[in-house]
């Protein structure tokens, strides 16, 4: 015997959706959880090699602020996914966030951002970028009141950020190492 859902209840539905499973495990016993829906994302970090910077944003999230106080999150462009194409939409985050057309985009992966209750699978970028593919100011779309400041942060600075457990949102974490991994040149300025 095999995992099998018995019964999805539906609590909510709107920009997430939110079910109660109940969930029949291999050796026969029956659980509920709980799901979060909203669909799949993308996220990028954008650097610069010539000048040894990344651009990030801070924003303020509710979750953040309603668990820990937390005024504002310093993390990469993301967003759901809107587009049948990933890069597509690490492409559209970026210029609404930070103001940037990037080219290439190197993947890192497709990753679950929090299996135990959501369904959202993250697709993560890295991007190098120069000032000439400067579009805008970026600071996110105004009619969804997202309020984005952009953030320069050297990558020296962001490895001490990091080091210190400072950079808390796991994104953004998990594509500073992406990076730092594949060009520790680019961290010993």
């Amino acid at each position: 015997m095999s995992h099998a859902i018995l019964k999805l209840d539906t609590r909510h539905l709107g920009w997430a959706s939110f079910h109660i499973a109940t969930v029949r495990l291999p050796d026969g016993v029956e659980i509920r959880r709980e799901i979060e829906e909203h669909g799949p994302a993308v996220a990028v970090l954008p650097y610069d090699p010539e000048r040894g910077v990344a651009l990030l944003v801070r924003q303020f999230r509710t979750p953040a602020f309603h668990a820990a106080g937390q005024e504002a999150v310093l993390e990469c462009p993301a967003g759901l996914l809107e587009e049948a194409d990933a890069e597509a939409g690490a492409r559209r985050e970026a210029e609404e966030e930070v103001g940037l057309a990037l080219g290439p985009l190197e993947s890192v992966g497709l990753v679950w951002s929090m299996p135990g209750v959501s369904t959202e699978r993250m697709h993560l970028f890295l991007a190098a970028f120069s000032e000439a593919d400067r579009r805008g100011n970026g600071g996110g779309l105004a009619h969804e009141n997202e309020r984005i400041e952009v953030v320069e942060v050297a990558l020296p600075d962001l490895a001490r950020i990091a080091e210190t457990g400072a950079l808390d949102d796991m994104k953004t974490l998990c594509l500073y190492q992406a990076l730092r991994l594949r060009r520790p040149d680019l961290f010993a300025r």
